[in-house]
C-alpha cells in the first residue's frame, strides 16, 4: 500500500494580506511543489484531518471527531464550491473500523468542510472534489477540547485502517502551528455572540464579510506587533515539528491545553490535525520527514508550515 503524507499550516488571509514579497513568495512556491507532487503522485485515496472554525460545527451539538461520509463546502472565505469527492462506503468502514478501535467518532452525512479543510484540497491537492477524500474533523476550536492524546489514538485507528487498503493513499493534517486569530471563547462573550457560537450555520453574506473583516484587522496589527493576538512562537512550532519528524509522538499524550493556549494561541489547538496525521503514518510503519517550509507569518497570523513523510520502506 503506497502512502504519503503532507501536513501543512492554512490561512484564509493569503489573498488578502501580504508579507514581505520574499516571504509570500516562498510560501507559495512550496505549496506548488507539493500540488505538482501529489499530481504525479495521483492518489487513489486522501484522508483529511482538519478542524473548524465555527463554519460547520457549532455547539448545538460539538462532536470531539467527526467524519464525513458526505460533505459540502461551507463557503466561508469563498474557498471552494461545492461538494467533496467523498467515498461513502470506505467512509462508513472507517468509521466501523475506528470504533471497533475503541475510539468513538461521530459521523455526518450532511457534513460542512470549511477552509481547514478546503483550502489544502485546493492548494496541495488541485480542487476539492479531484480526488477521493474523506474528511476527519478534530475539534480544535470548542472547549472543552479533546485531549491531544485522543487525537494521538484515532489517527493510530485510522492508520490500521488503512494499512489494510491497496489504493494510493494521501494522508492530509491540516492546521496549525502556532495560531491565534480572534475566535470568540464561549463563555467570554456576550449572549448574541454565544447564540452565532450555537447555531450560527449559513450566516448573511454581511455577517460573513463582518467576521472576516475582524479577523483581517487581526492580522494587520499583529503584523505592527499590536492587538490582541498572540505573537507567533517559532521555537514552539519548530519543537513541534521536530517531534513530528523524529516520530516521537510521546509527548503528545500529556501535551495540555494550557501549554497549547499560552504558547500556540487559540488557534494552536488545531495542532491536534497534524498528531492525528503522524500518529496515522506511523501507525502504517516507521516514516522519514522533512520540513518543507516554515516561516511565522505575522500577516497570516499563522505559523507556516510545511512537513512531508512517508514510509522508511518506500
Amino acid at each position: 500500500m503506497p502512502v504519503k503524507l503532507i501536513c501543512a499550516s492554512h490561512t484564509p488571509m493569503m489573498d488578502f494580506l501580504h508579507p514581505a514579497p520574499e516571504v509570500e513568495a516562498a510560501a507559495r512556491a512550496t505549496f506548488a511543489t507539493l500540488a505538482a507532487e501529489v499530481a504525479a503522485y495521483d492518489p487513489e485515496l486522501i484522508v483529511l484531518f482538519a478542524p473548524d472554525h465555527f463554519n460547520g460545527f457549532f455547539y448545538d451539538l460539538m462532536p470531539p471527531f467527526c467524519v464525513g461520509l458526505r460533505a459540502v463546502c461551507a463557503g466561508d472565505w469563498d474557498i471552494g464550491t461545492g461538494p467533496l469527492n467523498v467515498p461513502e462506503q470506505i467512509a462508513l468502514d472507517l468509521v466501523k473500523a475506528v470504533q471497533a478501535a475503541d475510539v468513538d467518532v461521530a459521523y455526518s452525512y450532511r457534513m460542512q468542510a470549511d477552509h481547514g479543510f478546503t483550502q489544502p484540497l485546493e492548494l496541495i491537492a488541485g480542487s476539492v472534489a479531484r480526488h477521493p477524500t474523506i474528511p476527519i474533523f478534530i475539534n480544535g476550536a470548542a472547549r472543552p477540547l479533546p485531549p491531544a492524546r485522543r487525537a494521538v489514538k484515532l489517527g493510530e485507528a485510522v492508520g490500521r485502517f488503512l494499512a489494510g487498503r491497496s489504493e494510493r493513499i494521501l494522508v492530509l493534517g491540516s492546521g496549525g502551528l502556532s495560531h491565534d486569530p480572534p475566535t470568540p471563547q464561549f463563555g467570554e462573550v456576550p449572549p448574541e455572540v454565544e447564540e452565532f457560537l450555537i447555531a450560527g450555520r449559513n450566516p448573511t453574506p454581511e455577517a460573513r464579510e463582518k467576521r472576516q473583516a475582524n479577523v483581517l484587522r487581526n492580522g494587520r496589527l499583529l503584523a505592527e506587533g499590536k492587538g490582541s493576538s498572540l505573537p507567533l512562537d517559532a521555537e514552539w512550532d519548530l519543537g513541534l515539528i521536530d517531534s513530528f519528524a523524529s516520530g516521537d509522538l510521546d509527548r503528545f499524550l500529556t501535551m495540555t491545553d494550557e501549554e497549547i493556549r499560552a504558547r500556540g494561541g487559540r488557534g494552536g489547538h488545531e495542532i491536534r490535525a497534524w498528531i492525528a496525521a503522524f500518529a496515522c503514518l506511523k501507525a502504517i510503519g516507521a516514516y522519514r520527514a522533512e520540513t518543507r517550509y516554515y516561516h511565522p507569518i505575522s500577516e497570516w497570523i499563522a505559523g507556516m508550515g510545511m512537513v512531508t513523510a512517508e514510509p522508511v520502506a518506500a
